[in-house]
């Protein structure tokens, strides 16, 4: 197996873990949090999309982008858990598409943009985006408890 492939896989499968988790809501909970200021479920599933465009962008493309108050507001913005999924499957792509369009010494190679992960290889965004959809997955899975229902087991 390549390199490629292998991220590849770990990219999938993590998006995969964070669709079964996901998968016990309805549209009508995309608004749901647990208390004002949080985000809603439609608003976790759209920062952790926007989290998996800004690894890829910031290893890959133009370097980190630090203005976090306007990517919260981008994901508060989400009200739809339809939208919501629909940017998590675009960015799954946009980042598969990234590893294994690159050489293995694109992979290798450093992270230009030092202000986050500095002197860390590119292919260590994936072992990041997963560790990050991994956070946001067992919220999402206490926030379905506080709503009635039971997440399926991801890894079944």
């Amino acid at each position: 197996m390549t390199l490629q492939a292998s991220l590849a896989g770990e990219l999938s499968r993590s998006h995969k873990y964070l669709q079964v988790t996901t998968s016990c809501f309805a549209e009508e909970d995309s608004g749901f949090a647990p208390q004002p200021g949080l985000y809603t479920v439609a608003g976790h599933i759209a920062h952790a999309a926007d989290s998996v465009d800004w690894f890829v962008e910031g290893a890959f493309g133009k370097g980190w982008n630090m203005d976090f108050e306007a990517l919260m507001a981008a994901a508060r913005a989400v009200t739809s858990l339809g939208e919501a999924n629909a940017w998590l499957e675009r960015a799954y792509a946009g980042a598969i598409q990234a590893v294994e369009s690159a050489s293995d010494s694109d992979l290798y190679g450093a992270i230009p943009d030092e202000r986050i992960m500095k002197g860390s290889p590119r292919l260590a965004i994936v072992s990041a985006i997963t560790d990050h959809s991994a956070h946001h997955r067992g919220a999402l899975t206490v926030y379905a408890r506080l709503v009635g229902k039971t997440p399926q087991m991801p890894y079944a």
